[in-house]
């Protein structure tokens, strides 16, 4: 199979015949299934012990179900972790060109244009799945539109499909029929692997699961007795009554009628029996002594996904909540931040370097966190040090309040003394045209020297035309392409021809042409 000349950050060349294929597609036998027995249900110290030692020794299929099941089993821990996962994927997603120069911001638009296709609105999500487990998966189902590679679909992994190598525990391998203990490396430019950097150490053990997987049990454990003892002493006690004369079938019809009357409420009883209910008046606090101890865990299980109880299980003012939010914000900044190098590492760079060749830099795509305060105050700055000669790039004030950059021929709002400038400037260029016309119709002779000028520069005006073409003749010979895939793939070389230098000179000598050609006539 030919390799590309392209390699990921690993160093390892692409295979462009890969990429659209459907690499990690569970089977119904294989080793890839999404089909699991569960964990949670039977879940006992020893049991939870186990898990986490195999899931230390890189065997995490039994955690990685246990974490999937947690989500699902317990609210709590559901309702915090999607509170973590919703504070970055309802954040907008910034694109920032590596400069001002105009070839960077064409690549800085096309990737604007990846990131608003509607394919990419569900892969946030697939990729935050990691909080929990520790790392997530999304393989890119990548095809040819218009002569350019582009994502048709992200289709999230399931992580159990995976395993990582046993050497350093960091690097990510397909679970795979031909070598199941080791795996095989992921196709590069195929999968976004996303790793948060909870904490130090291999990924498999720095998920939240494995935080609040002992807290989980613990209150499993205590929700199972509150209500074993709602069930004893929340109701009244039943009392039968008999007398001496009772045969044994009517001691029976008495016991079952007590047994009874805790589920239907109703009993029939021979005549001469009786059945009393007394209240329990002490069970020494057990009622509170349960529900202390779940409210508890909840609390600590708040702090460890969440960093801070205060908007989850506390009551609190508007005051104190607003401090815990900022606390809460370091989280999402984090968060955002290790999604956006994932993203930009994953997703960006194999676009760019599919579509336009690897390039010295690349646009930065990131996570954007709001920070409305601290925009006006830059808007202000801006109003009274510009005039005064500060230099600001427009692009970077442009990135921050998140505005594209404006196309060629598009409407620009300006202030309404530039706007009136702009129309007088316009007005003294026709003047100004108009007189050097006249100027030309004047003369007698041409400008001989002038014409052989404009004739000598000919590869200068080309060039801007010509050195796109020349550089995609040389990608896809480096690549192993013949001439069809060059004619192919012309179309990806129109937005770097830049024929305005052209155009212009012909324009002038045009115009000159002419003026001499109404000077000969008169």
């Amino acid at each position: 199979m030919a390799e590309s000349s392209i390699v990921d950050a690993h160093g390892r060349p692409i295979r462009k015949a890969e990429l659209k294929k459907e690499l990690a597609a569970p089977s119904l036998t294989g080793v890839r299934q999404v089909w699991h027995n569960g964990i949670a249900s039977h879940l006992t110290p020893d049991r939870l012990g186990m898990i986490l030692r195999a899931a230390e020794n890189n065997d995490g299929h039994d955690y990685l179900t246990l974490a999937e099941e947690m989500e699902e089993r317990e609210p709590h821990y559901a309702s915090v972790l999607g509170t973590r996962k919703r504070a970055v994927s309802g954040l907008d997603v910034v694109v920032e060109s590596a400069s001002d120069d105009p070839a960077d911001v064409r690549l800085a638009d096309a990737v604007r244009d990846l990131v608003r296709d509607a394919v990419f609105g569900d892969l946030i999500e697939d990729l935050l799945d990691a909080l929990g487990k520790g790392y997530s998966v999304a393989e890119i189902m990548w095809n040819t539109r218009g002569g350019q590679w582009w994502p048709r679909e992200y289709v999230w992994r399931d992580p159990r499909f995976f395993r990582f190598d046993q050497a350093t525990g960091r690097e990510l391998r397909l679970i795979d029929p031909e070598n199941v203990a080791q795996g095989v490396p992921l196709a590069p430019y195929k999968f976004i692997v996303h790793r948060p950097r909870l904490k130090a150490g291999i990924p498999l053990r720095g998920g939240l699961a494995r935080l609040v997987a002992v807290s989980y049990m613990a209150k499993s454990y205590t929700l199972t007795d509150w209500l074993a003892f709602a069930e004893v002493f929340g109701m009244p006690l039943r009392l039968g009554r008999y007398n001496d004369s009772a045969k044994p079938e009517e001691v029976d019809i008495l016991r079952a009628a007590v047994a009874n009357l805790g589920s239907d409420a109703a009993a029939i009883l021979p005549e001469g029996m009786k059945i009393e209910f007394q209240e329990i008046a002490n069970t020494q606090g057990g009622a509170d002594l349960f529900k202390g101890l779940a409210e508890w865990i909840d609390k600590q299980t708040s702090k460890a996904v969440l960093g801070q109880t205060m908007t989850t299980d506390d009551g609190s003012s508007q005051a104190q909540a607003t401090v815990h939010n900022d606390v809460r914000e370091d989280i999402q900044r984090a968060d955002a931040r290790h999604l956006g190098v994932s993203l930009n590492r994953d997703l960006v760079k194999p676009f760019i370097d599919l579509n336009y060749g690897v390039q010295r830099r690349y646009p930065n795509l990131r996570i954007h966190v709001p920070e409305p305060e601290d925009l006006k105050q830059l808007v202000a700055a801006l109003k009274d040090l510009v005039p005064l000669g500060l230099k600001v790039e427009s692009s970077v004030i442009s990135d921050k309040l998140g505005l594209p950059d404006p196309a060629k021929d598009a409407d620009i709002l300006m202030p309404e003394q530039q706007a009136v400038t702009a129309v007088e400037s316009a007005r003294n260029q026709f003047l100004k045209t108009a007189q050097n016309r006249e100027s030309v119709v004047t003369e007698s002779e041409p400008d001989f020297a002038e014409i052989a000028e404009a004739e000598d520069d000919w590869e200068v005006q080309l060039a801007p035309l010509v050195d796109p073409i020349e550089r995609l003749a040389r990608r896809v010979a480096d690549e192993g392409g013949n001439e069809e895939d060059f004619l192919a793939r012309l179309g990806e070389v129109l937005d770097e021809m830049d024929e305005t230098e052209l155009v212009r000179r012909l324009a002038s000598s045009t115009f000159k042409a002419r003026g001499l050609g109404d000077a000969r006539d008169d």
